[in-house]
């Protein structure tokens, strides 16, 4: 929502293949090279493995530091104030940017795009690459 492009990685031919966290880091992370943002926000955790792992993959590859499960965020000057749930309460953490923050479901409440801008939605750009695009092998490297 509100995006100018985007970028979708097919990594697998089949739906139904998890790819591992460590794979989708380094894919995530190729891309981070490539487009040289400024911070990353990803999300917590994911449906198919509940992991919460990927986000402090990433960060251990690029470097970066890291605000994590992040409920509010907040963005003055060159640092991150990241606002998140702890057992006890509220924790508040300041982090120079650049930095990976991943996000928990309360940090904003999803608009719903009108019928126009979805109609302007499908006229972006958006870039299909493999995994093997960014010199990735998602194998899994786990065995059960």
């Amino acid at each position: 929502m509100g995006a100018d492009r985007a970028i979708l990685v097919v990594a697998t031919d089949d739906i139904h293949t998890d790819i591992e966290p460590l794979a989708v880091a380094k894919i995530l992370k190729a891309i981070v090279d490539e487009e040289k943002p400024g911070n990353v926000l990803a999300g917590k955790q994911v449906i198919n493995n509940d992991m919460n792992a990927t986000g402090q993959m990433l960060l251990a590859l690029m470097g970066w530091r890291q605000g994590t499960l992040a409920s509010k965020l907040e963005i003055v000057g060159g640092d991150a104030i990241v606002t998140r749930e702890v057992d006890g309460g509220l924790q508040t953490i300041q982090v120079k940017m650049p930095a990976i923050i991943t996000v928990d479901l309360r940090l904003n409440e999803p608009r719903y795009a009108s019928l126009p801008n979805i109609m302007k939605a499908k006229k972006k750009i958006m870039d299909e690459k493999t995994a093997a695009d960014y010199g990735v092998d998602v194998t899994h490297a786990l065995k059960l």
